[in-house]
């Protein structure tokens, strides 16, 4: 069996333990108020999923946080070039990012009540809260870059392209992607915590506070799950994307090598 075929058997063994784990500790409480069983949350689902309700919503929210999570690796991108470069800068904005980064989320949202309308709250929420995340990481991508190099790349007279190409994107690369997975997760975590709060009319963060005083427990577990299959698929095709990229840019680089 190839290594593939042993992952997918090590998942699945792994899932049937804690759907069995969830289903024992569901028969030990007997309340489908405090503990829906694993069935019981699929059916709702599937229930859930053939409404035009559940569709929209999710676009809703999938559009309002992606665009968040975006803006908030080209800002960040952006921020950590300038302040690499402008000391004064970074001196400035750093201590701006840290209190970001160590602020509750909920305490950001009902600020941003005051000056945000509530259908733009998410994505502005998921952009404050991956911002510091790109900042930080690539920044350090950038200080990172191997000087020795550079100084032979200046002494050879390379062109400030195949400098960027060859020296400083490979070093970078690595800090951008692992700063976009942590990212995705935050900005998922914080853009539907901003939804529950707010309660945008078409948002999954709506319905899930609305099954929560409605005491609909196997909803909150069904509006849950479609938040944690989001992001997992959303994670894995952002790594998927990256490694096309990347195994595009090697090949570039061995091409212009050749050439």
């Amino acid at each position: 069996m190839n290594q593939t075929g042993k992952k997918i058997l090590i998942g699945l063994g792994v899932a049937i333990f804690w759907i069995g784990a969830w289903e024992l500790l569901c028969l030990a409480v007997a309340s489908e108020l405090l503990l829906p069983s694993p069935l019981q949350v699929v059916t709702v689902w599937f229930d859930l999923a053939k409404t035009s309700t559940f569709w929209v919503a999710t676009g809703y929210s999938l559009l309002r946080i992606s665009v968040g999570f975006l803006l908030a690796v080209l800002c960040g991108c952006l921020l950590a070039a300038f302040t690499a470069r402008v000391k004064l800068a970074k001196a400035l904005i750093t201590p701006i990012l840290k209190v970001i980064r160590a602020a509750p989320v909920a305490s950001f949202i009902i600020l941003a009540l005051v000056w945000i309308k509530t259908d733009s709250l998410p994505l502005w929420i998921s952009f404050l809260m991956v911002l510091p995340i790109v900042w930080a990481n690539v920044e350090e991508g950038i200080l990172q870059v191997d000087g020795k190099l550079l100084e032979v790349a200046k002494v050879y007279h390379l062109p400030a392209k195949k400098v960027w190409r060859e020296i400083r994107f490979p070093s970078l690369v690595p800090y951008l992607l692992a700063s976009m997975k942590t990212g995705l997760g935050f900005a998922w975590k914080s853009g539907i915590a901003a939804e529950i709060i707010c309660r945008p009319t078409t948002s999954i963060g709506n319905y899930l506070q609305k099954a929560k005083l409605s005491l609909e427990t196997p909803s909150v577990f069904a509006w849950t799950l479609t938040v944690i299959l989001l992001s997992v698929l959303l994670e894995k095709l952002l790594t998927k994307l990256v490694s096309q990229k990347g195994k595009r840019f090697e090949q570039s680089k061995k091409e212009g090598r050749a050439v």
